[in-house]
């Protein structure tokens, strides 16, 4: 689930230059032909896992499949950590530069947690168990693409494979339909209409979008909407990996300047900055909101509580039947193994455990998005359906933009404090934009 705030202290700083590979040494790879795959004989394993699927779904996949692991291998143990994504990504560093750090860990793609985990050596490739377990083929190219960075931490998006998700994501909008039907509209077919909806939930005395942005990331996703709708996909592309382009171009701003309107306007709730994600599909299923930007990651537990009365939607374009507009999405966050694992074989099983195509069955039936093609599970729900739907059609119409914090290893929290003060009125779109493009040219001056 994306994507909380994670704040580059010195202390992190400090961590991450001792972390494993310290001096940036990189671990030593270990040939396919050394790569044991008999793991009964590996005897008694407890593995580490450390992830933050801790909403419904997600935390019911884990617990099924961890305990279907075990079950096949029952020499190993699973001792699983779920943390919240801002807990995860606050303490990740610190453990892996300790003396006892978890085996496997989910880690956020970009420059921000990958990217400098890879730098410090904290993370072993996967390449060599890609050619034993056959990880690239199990995706398409866009997503091992994500999930890969280059040995020396500059460059995402290419060089070896560090990661494999069990998950897919798109960002699109959750809709109340029996707020729809009591405002007397159908679902937005473009954009126009979507914000006279939101116009219309105001003026009736309804909060147009439930939205809780205490941890600073959720305003990304909503900000990654709004640019579906000024700015090119390729152009966001270019931005994300710093191959062209500035946060302070005109599209950004419009798109920050947007947010401010949206704000301004009351189609978020003043207590926005207040309130704490996790409890968004709780809000919202009481009917705080007709509609709820977010992704696949709130599904499951909404469909719990409300039904065939939430549905799904990608942004509509900007005319009926136009030009699909750009989303937020990708990967899942990966799982990876860590370079001072004690049973590095041990934890390629896993990863192989967890992305076979049945293990995709079981994300799929607990309400989650696969990002690899499953067995034979389709999705139960409408809900289910709609996001299954959304995430093809994002796909095949080559729609997804790269997640906005993976720009530079601090730009979850600079591009997230950035947004919550344009949203609380106390800078403008492009005071806040001003802020992100020197956190942009910073890093890539250094880089």
């Amino acid at each position: 689930m994306r994507k909380p705030i994670m704040v580059l202290t010195a202390a992190l700083i400090a961590a991450s230059a001792c972390a494993p590979g310290s001096n940036n040494a990189k671990p030593t790879q270990k040939p396919p032909s050394a790569i044991s795959t008999d793991i009964a004989k590996a005897g008694p394993v407890t593995l580490t896992v450390w992830d933050q699927e801790v909403l419904g779904g997600q935390n019911e996949q884990m617990e099924k499949l961890n305990a279907a692991f075990h079950t096949k291998y029952p020499n190993v143990t699973i001792k699983r950590v779920s943390r919240s994504f801002s807990d995860l990504e606050k303490t990740l560093r610190l453990a892996l530069s300790g003396n006892n750090p978890p085996d496997v860990v989910e880690a956020n793609q970009g420059y921000g947690i990958m990217a400098a985990l890879v730098k410090a050596g904290a993370l072993t490739s996967l390449d060599p168990y890609d050619t034993v377990y056959g990880f690239r083929k199990r995706f398409p190219a866009g997503v091992s693409q994500l999930n890969s960075v280059t040995p020396d931490g500059k460059t995402i998006g290419s060089g070896s494979l560090y990661g494999v998700s069990m998950t897919g994501e798109a960002v699109g909008i959750y809709y109340n339909t029996d707020k729809l039907a009591e405002l007397g509209i159908q679902p937005p077919v473009t954009w126009g209409q979507f914000e006279q909806d939101l116009s219309l939930a105001k003026g009736k005395g309804e909060t147009p979008i439930y939205f809780a942005n205490l941890e600073k990331f959720p305003a990304i996703h909503e900000f990654g909407v709004l640019l579906g709708q000024t700015a090119d996909k390729t152009a966001l592309r270019n931005l994300v990996f710093g191959r062209s382009g500035a946060w302070t171009d005109p599209p950004v701003v419009a798109a920050a300047q947007k947010l401010a309107d949206w704000a301004k306007n009351g189609y978020l709730p003043k207590t926005a900055n207040a309130g704490k994600y996790n409890d968004s599909p709780a809000a919202f299923a009481k009917g705080d909101g007709v509609f709820l930007i977010g992704g696949p990651w709130f599904a499951a537990d909404l469909q719990k509580k409300m039904g065939a009365k939430v549905r799904f939607m990608l942004p509509p374009p900007a005319a009926a039947g136009g030009a699909q507009p750009s989303t937020l999405g990708g990967p899942g966050l990966p799982l990876a193994i860590t370079s001072k694992s004690a049973h590095p074989d041990v934890a390629a099983a896993y990863l192989d455990f967890m992305t076979t195509p049945q293990a995709m069955d079981v994300v799929t039936q607990t309400g989650g998005l696969a990002a690899a093609k499953p067995a034979s599970a389709e999705p139960a729900t409408p809900v289910g359906r709609d996001v299954f739907a959304a995430y093809r059609v994002a796909g095949d119409k080559d729609v997804l933009v790269p997640y906005l914090d993976y720009s530079t290893t601090t730009f979850l929290d600079t591009l997230g404090g950035a947004l919550q003060e344009i949203i609380a009125g106390r800078k403008t779109a492009q005071e806040g934009m001003r802020d992100a493009q020197r956190d942009y040219s910073d890093f890539l001056a250094k880089k």
